[in-house]
């Protein structure tokens, strides 16, 4: 198949997938099993398309990202806990996957970008999603601004759960989140907030690892499907907003379970 056609497919699959909790990286791992586009570059690719469709975040949320910068005012008010989202927030949460996944990033490419680990992400994600919906802690956090420095750094920690393809980043960190008492709605744009460094963060580092071995015919597709992901992701972002708050997340989690079964038959079968 072309790669053309190869990183269209691609691009629509993240901009569909990636603000939902069913994994992107597990949904383009399987996907491109299917198509056959597998390789260190495919996997460069899939890291660097993800990049397009979280810049639709930045769009939605750029005041949110100026006020964390001090360039324009958080006029967002305090909650009761005294607290307000400012930079530091995204940091704590950040540093332990970024840190995490600096360490065991070999080991990660070289053992889990495959559809067999994918699917047991799929799978153990999707309990994990459904133990934490049905375990809650009553919302202490009603919005990001009412998160603790202690709540970010623990959805942060439940973040690396997601450096295990097919997991989910969003997955984890709104289930951690429910868990840690943040209300469904704190935790889900939260997770989104700190997707941008997390994902620029991954991006960069694997270019830097990764751009010695790639010429110039790969920019051409990995450009298409780095627009592609970003014109789908900022169609999609504000429906799928809707429809996170309208679906419990055991509703995803079947869906991964579903998922998990008809791709493991293929497999099977094969």
């Amino acid at each position: 198949m072309s790669h053309i056609v190869t990183a269209i497919i691609q691009g629509i699959i993240e901009g569909l997938t990636e603000f939902l909790p069913v994994s992107s990286t597990g949904h383009l791992i399987l996907s491109g099993d299917l198509m056959s586009f597998k390789g260190d570059k495919a996997d460069t690719f899939e890291v660097f398309i993800q990049l397009g469709a979280i810049l639709a975040i930045v769009v939605l949320y750029w005041r949110k990202y100026l006020s964390l910068l001090g360039i324009v005012k958080n006029e967002v008010s305090q909650e009761a806990n005294g607290h307000s989202l400012n930079l530091g927030h995204i940091i704590v949460a950040c540093l332990p996957a970024m840190a995490m996944g600096l360490v065991l990033n070999k080991v990660i490419k070289n053992y889990l970008f495959s559809p067999y680990t994918v699917l047991i992400g799929l799978v153990v994600g999707g309990v994990f999603m459904i133990y934490a919906e049905r375990n809650a802690k009553p919302a202490k956090a009603q919005s990001m601004d009412g998160l603790s420095y202690r709540q970010a750094l623990q959805i942060g920690l439940f973040q690396c759960l997601a450096l295990w393809p097919g997991f989910s980043r969003s997955g984890a960190t709104i289930a951690g989140g429910l868990l840690i008492g943040a209300s469904y709605r704190a935790a889900t744009n939260f997770s989104f907030l700190i997707a941008v460094p997390m994902m620029v963060a991954a991006s960069g580092f694997d270019m830097l690892k990764s751009y010695k071995t790639l010429t110039a015919s790969d920019m051409g597709y990995f450009a298409v499907g780095f627009v592609i992901a970003f014109i789908v992701a900022l169609l999609a972002v504000v429906s799928f907003m809707k429809l996170l708050e309208k679906l419990k997340l055991s509703s995803f989690a079947y869906y991964r379970f579903v998922l998990a079964i008809l791709f493991g038959i293929y497999l099977l079968v094969r």
